[in-house]
């Protein structure tokens, strides 16, 4: 298990994540930790009748932050978001009390009487401290009908079948072993494991909200149509510049904030394109048979890979391609831990670069034909890397290490010629396990 870093105690902390529920009375924020760290700002997660309506992100003074200071930054930010929910009247320090059940929670509590039967698969590797953590929180779920399968990619201990030992005791955990290593052959075991079933991905570095499967419930509820159901994933802390960083370049929604949104053959967006994105596989859900359709996860893909990523996105446009539907469902929330440290991040960056360019070169490998409308989005795709107002760079603050940006292009030019060597080793394994 891995132990947090010890902070100097003149160590600033450089944001305390909150989350605030406005029909209860707010917190006040101190100017320092417990332990003596100064505090610089206040992220929070800002929700009314447990529905998530936004994120604030305010500096924290020498004195701290009263319930009327929180109160009056979530009216600056998300006050038009808000105050139509709460009669138009001014955000309350003290909470807001309805005079009749709110009709998010109606619609909950309506999805939830005859709630759809969904698997959860964490797939993971020697983290055992980590899955530990995620499955208390899946254990913890708000939702009737789930149970949990946890796939231990090529184990080299028996610490992860242990965990998952002692979850059983709690509640419905599975184990599979999957001997290949990679997260694609993980995720195609569960796959084959579950026929006919809901999936839900989870990754073992989150916290999954308390609702979070009744709101992918209340999404495949709502939209029939739906393939595959995306959420939102926030920050479980931010107490270092790396973790700060990585949020400023978008984090794993990439300003897609609190909009829910269809992608499908009516919208505008092209499938080839993911800015804004389709959602992360982090926190998606497929029906029955979706994945099947689009061939399963590309073994080529994924962490463990050379590519080191993207089967996630590649699995979307191959479901977009198909004529399928993605819901992206804003209130279907995880929380995730990001790298804390320098080293970890800019080996993120690479990944994500990496990742990005190789599920292009599957996409092309398998369908030649898309090259001429992928070269049609090139121009936007170069804005997207170069100008200052767009959505990749927009959000990035004066102190965001440029190296970080350099990382990522640098992944994206290896991508190709990764993904080539990700697909030998695939086959190889295949042929050993054979």
């Amino acid at each position: 298990m891995t132990t947090a870093p010890v902070f100097e105690t003149d160590t600033p902390l450089p944001a305390v994540v909150l989350d605030l529920e406005l029909s209860q009375p707010l917190p006040r924020v101190a100017p320092a930790t417990a332990d003596g760290r100064r505090v610089q700002q206040a992220w929070a997660l800002v929700r009314l009748f447990t529905e998530p309506l936004g994120t604030i992100l305010v500096d924290v003074p020498e004195y701290g932050l009263s319930p009327v200071d929180l109160a009056a930054a979530i009216d600056d930010e998300l006050g038009d978001v808000v105050r139509p929910r709460i009669g138009g009247a001014a955000i309350p320090a003290n909470g807001f009390t309805p005079a009749t059940e709110p009709a998010f929670l109606a619609s909950r509590r309506a999805v939830l009487a005859a709630a759809p039967d969904i698997t959860v698969v964490i797939c993971t590797r020697e983290r055992p401290g980590a899955l530990a953590r995620c499955l208390d929180s899946l254990l913890a779920q708000q939702y009737p009908n789930f149970k949990i399968l946890v796939v231990d990619n090529a184990p080299v201990t028996d610490t992860t079948a242990e965990v998952v030992r002692s979850a059983a005791r709690r509640g419905p955990v599975g184990y599979l072993k999957e001997p290949k290593a990679g997260l694609s052959f993980a995720r195609n075991a569960a796959v084959a494991a579950c026929p006919g079933e809901i999936m839900a991905w989870i990754d073992d570095d989150e916290l999954a909200d308390p609702h979070w499967l009744a709101e992918v419930a209340r999404a495949l509820v709502e939209h029939p149509e739906a393939d595959v159901v995306s959420g939102v994933i926030v920050p479980a802390e931010l107490e270092t510049r790396a973790q700060i960083w990585f949020e400023q370049f978008g984090g794993h929604s990439k300003g897609r904030g609190f909009t829910p949104d269809v992608f499908g053959p009516r919208h505008p967006q092209s499938p080839l394109y993911p800015l804004p994105p389709f959602g992360t596989g982090a926190n998606m859900t497929f029906r029955p048979g979706v994945i099947e359709r689009i061939g399963g996860w590309d073994t080529a893909l994924g962490a463990g890979t050379p590519a080191m990523g993207s089967e996630d996105t590649l699995a979307f446009t191959q479901v977009l391609l198909a004529g399928g539907t993605i819901v992206y469902q804003p209130t279907a929330v995880t929380h995730h831990y990001h790298r804390r440290d320098f080293a970890g991040l800019e080996k993120q960056m690479v990944g994500y670069g990496t990742g990005l360019t190789a599920a292009y070169t599957s996409l092309l490998l398998g369908r030649p034909g898309l090259i001429w409308r992928l070269l049609r989005l090139a121009p936007t795709a170069y804005r997207d890397l170069t100008g200052s107002d767009s959505l990749r760079v927009s959000t990035l603050q004066d102190d965001f290490p440029r190296e970080l940006l350099g990382a990522n292009r640098k992944g994206m030019i290896a991508g190709p010629r990764a993904y080539l060597r990700g697909r030998r080793a695939a086959r190889a394994k295949l042929r050993q396990h054979h």
